[in-house]
C-alpha cells in the first residue's frame, strides 16, 4: 500500500535547476548550522526572543543541529526531498519570530545595526521558505495532489 508521502514524492518534479537549488540550500543550511555551534553563536543568541522561556544557548545549539540535519537530508535523501522540503519550510517559519524580534527590539547582530538592515533581512526568510518548497518539488507535488 502506497502512503500519501510516497504519492507526493512521485508527483514532485525533478530537474537540474531544482537539484542544484536543493543541494545549494542544503549547503547553506549546513554552513549556518555549523556557525550556530561555533563562530556565530553569540550573534544567534542575540536573535533569540526574550519572551521564549528557554535558555538562549540551548536554542542556538538545538537549531544549529536541526539546520545541519536538514542540510544533510536535502543533499543525501533525494528520494525523500518532498518531506525534507516541507520540514525545512516549516523550520524557516518556526524561526521567523526570532527575526521579527531582532527587528522590533532593535538588537544588533550579524552587522544588522540599523532598522533598515533588520527590515531587509525579514524579506529573506519567506524566500528561504519558497526556496525549500521549490527546490524539493514540494510546492508542485502538493498542488498536483489536489
Amino acid at each position: 500500500m502506497t502512503s500519501t508521502l510516497d504519492k507526493l514524492e512521485k508527483k514532485a518534479p525533478a530537474s537540474v535547476p531544482r537539484t542544484i537549488g536543493r543541494i545549494g540550500l542544503g549547503a547553506v543550511l549546513v554552513l549556518a548550522g555549523v556557525s550556530h555551534l561555533t563562530f556565530a553563536r553569540g550573534d544567534f543568541q542575540a536573535q533569540v526572543p526574550e519572551w521564549l522561556p528557554l535558555d538562549k544557548d540551548f536554542v542556538v545549539l538545538a537549531s544549529g543541529v536541526v539546520e545541519i540535519s536538514l542540510g544533510g537530508a536535502l543533499v543525501a535523501l533525494p528520494k525523500r526531498r518532498v518531506l525534507v522540503g516541507l520540514v525545512a519550510a516549516a523550520f524557516f517559519i518556526a524561526i521567523f519570530p526570532g527575526n521579527i524580534s531582532q527587528w522590533v527590539t532593535r538588537t544588533p547582530a550579524f552587522g544588522l545595526d540599523t532598522d533598515s538592515k533588520r527590515a531587509v533581512r525579514l524579506v529573506f526568510q519567506p524566500l528561504l521558505v519558497l526556496w525549500a518548497l521549490w527546490s524539493t518539488g514540494a510546492w508542485r507535488a502538493l498542488r498536483r495532489s489536489k
